[in-house]
């Protein structure tokens, strides 16, 4: 049996975005087989999933999109009558929860990547979730994971078998430059990632993610290649 037919399998729920791409490459460079997870769950603009197709097929990795509804909105990301934030400063953005945060994401898509690695026997799931450069998002904090690592435990065939799925964090405490700079290490093609709220021809370069994005660059010391389709 060849060494790949005997590496663990994982769920990487990949949005698209600067961060969930340097966390497939980091369970890619554990020595896991990753099989992506991209969800389209309503939001403003499908070209995340675009950018999220690329990256995994660079990587080299299976990708499997699910499309589900949200219908009730309550986000600036998946109801067009509230605005997306522009042009806030980095001291605003940590005061309170933002009108971008989408109600329960985190539990939802966590959700279905458990479903999806017991059916597929993966032995974890990883998230690119960031407890630093978060925009204040309840469900990016340590705490919450520990919560649904022992939904898992409790919930799951797995679980009750005492092989529970793992859910892995490798960015929880890292600032974006850190993240940057790893991903810079792992070969992320960051070029073909895509942060921005907005789903324009180019990032807006105003939005809460954009300057989190260009502030992470700035700092790690590194020019961002220009987005592909740009």
């Amino acid at each position: 049996m060849s060494r790949r037919l005997k590496a663990p399998r994982a769920v990487v729920l990949l949005s698209g975005g600067l961060d969930s791409a340097t966390t497939l490459y980091a369970a890619k460079s554990k020595g896991y087989r990753c099989h992506c997870l991209a969800i389209d769950y309503g939001q403003r603009h499908r070209r995340e999933l675009r950018s999220a197709k690329a990256v995994a097929r660079l990587a080299g990795c299976p990708i499997q999109f699910l499309r589900i509804r949200l219908p009730w909105g309550g986000s600036a990301l998946t109801d067009r009558r509230i605005p997306v934030p522009r042009g806030r400063s980095f001291s605003q953005m940590g005061q309170g929860i933002p009108v971008t945060y989408v109600p329960a994401r985190n539990t939802i898509f966590l959700s279905y990547a458990a479903s999806f690695a017991e059916a597929i026997g993966a032995s974890a799931i990883f998230i690119g979730a960031n407890a630093r450069d978060y925009s204040g998002y309840p469900d990016c904090r340590p705490a919450y994971y520990e919560a649904f690592r022992q939904v898992i435990r409790r919930g799951t065939k797995a679980g009750a078998e005492g092989k529970p799925i793992r859910i892995e964090t490798p960015l929880i405490g890292k600032s974006k430059a850190q993240i940057i700079r790893l991903g810079k290490r792992l070969g992320v093609p960051y070029e073909l990632t895509w942060s921005c709220y907005l789903g324009g021809a180019k990032p807006c370069r105003v939005c809460d993610s954009c300057l989190l994005r260009a502030k992470g660059f700035q700092e790690a010391s590194l020019a961002e290649r220009t987005i592909l389709s740009e």
